[in-house]
């Protein structure tokens, strides 16, 4: 039997991905609402394939994957999204994540996305073909933002309006290691108070408008 790890922070639609998982025979080991749930019980669960929903609080799906992969970059991953853009796609793909679904089509291509992943291939909504893969994966100029891991997670949670000190809290670091990760984010952006954080996160899909 197929084991599960599921986060999404919409409790109903969770619910029904759940049924719909069962009605195939997979098993959902974990039901969380936030990314950084996921990570903590993806090394105590070793499920066979986890489901992200991109847009969570706290930590979004894209991190989480990045971190659950770094911990073991053949864990299968699906994440769950509103977004159709080839940015998205694009980083989803450089972080190791080979299944890509559409909320709006979740029904028909969640359990397709599953099989695939699992036996190692790639599954987009809306099809992939390898010229569509190797596009995504095709060399760009690294911007000059570029954000670490733990500086993503920062800013995610503060323009979530977590202050520092909560968001060390929640990331179990220092405020004072908090506070130095927002100072180089602020430089990296060139943002100059807490609204130019949002409005970055916001255009970047971190979290929702």
């Amino acid at each position: 039997m197929i084991r599960a790890l599921l986060a999404d922070d919409h409790l109903m639609f969770r619910q029904g991905l759940s049924a719909l998982l069962a009605s195939d025979g997979i098993q959902v080991v974990g039901d969380v609402d936030n990314g950084i749930e996921a990570v903590r019980l993806w090394p105590k669960l070793r499920p066979d394939v986890t489901i992200l929903d991109v847009a969570m609080p706290m930590l979004n799906g894209l991190d989480a994957a990045r971190e659950i992969l770094r911990s073991s970059s053949d864990a299968a991953v699906v994440l769950l999204t509103m977004f159709d853009e080839d940015q998205y796609q694009r980083e989803a793909l450089e972080v190791g994540v080979t299944g890509y679904v559409l909320k709006s089509k979740a029904a028909p291509d969640l359990l397709s996305a599953i099989r695939e992943v699992l036996r190692g291939g790639v599954y987009f909504t809306g099809g992939t073909s390898r010229e569509r893969v190797n596009a995504c994966l095709a060399p760009r100029p690294q911007p000059a933002e570029t954000l670490t891991t733990r500086e993503r997670q920062v800013l995610q949670l503060v323009a979530e309006g977590k202050t520092t000190k909560e968001a060390a809290v929640i990331l179990t670091i220092s405020a004072k290691t908090a506070d130095s990760h927002r100072q180089r984010i602020m430089k990296k952006l060139n943002a100059h108070c807490t609204a130019d954080l949002v409005r970055y996160a916001v255009r970047r899909g971190v979290i929702r408008a």
